[in-house]
């Protein structure tokens, strides 16, 4: 019980940006960005997607912080360069980064806001260009309420 209490204080005084700090060779948002660019045709539209509905989610003032928590692990899983099966094997590079999204967005897809949607939305634009219309294979429940 003293364990969970534990964990409750330190959760409810998590701060996302302090965590993270010392860790910008790794874990910041221009790394992000630029693996995201770097391999988000090998990624596909789905998982480039969802991964950007969870780093708008981080960045949201009104996401609760053990919800940045989970995110702060998938992303930073994303974006180290250590994996279980490494980015540069063909097909199944991406395979462990798919799951961990996935997981992650499973389980905090009750904060994703209409406006983190859009967010990601327009960022999907802008890296996919014609490539993304907005109407891929992308859960509708997941999708900006109006798109273009």
């Amino acid at each position: 019980m003293s364990t969970e209490k534990d964990y409750d204080k330190k959760l409810e005084n998590f701060d996302s940006s302090e965590a993270i700090k010392g860790k910008e060779k790794h874990f910041s948002e221009n790394k992000y960005v630029a693996k995201l660019l770097k391999y988000a045709k090998k990624m596909g539209v789905k998982i480039s997607y969802y991964s950007l509905l969870l780093f708008y989610a981080f960045k949201s003032p009104d996401t609760p912080k053990s919800v940045k928590a989970m995110i702060a692990g998938a992303l930073g899983y994303l974006i180290l360069p250590l994996d279980i099966v490494p980015d540069f094997i063909p097909v199944l590079g991406f395979a462990d980064d798919t799951m961990v999204v996935l997981y992650a967005l499973s389980k905090v897809r009750g904060h994703i806001t209409d406006s983190i949607k859009e967010q990601a939305h327009e960022r999907m634009k802008r890296i996919f260009g014609v490539n993304y219309d907005g109407k891929n294979e992308i859960d509708s429940t997941l999708k900006p309420q109006q798109e273009d």
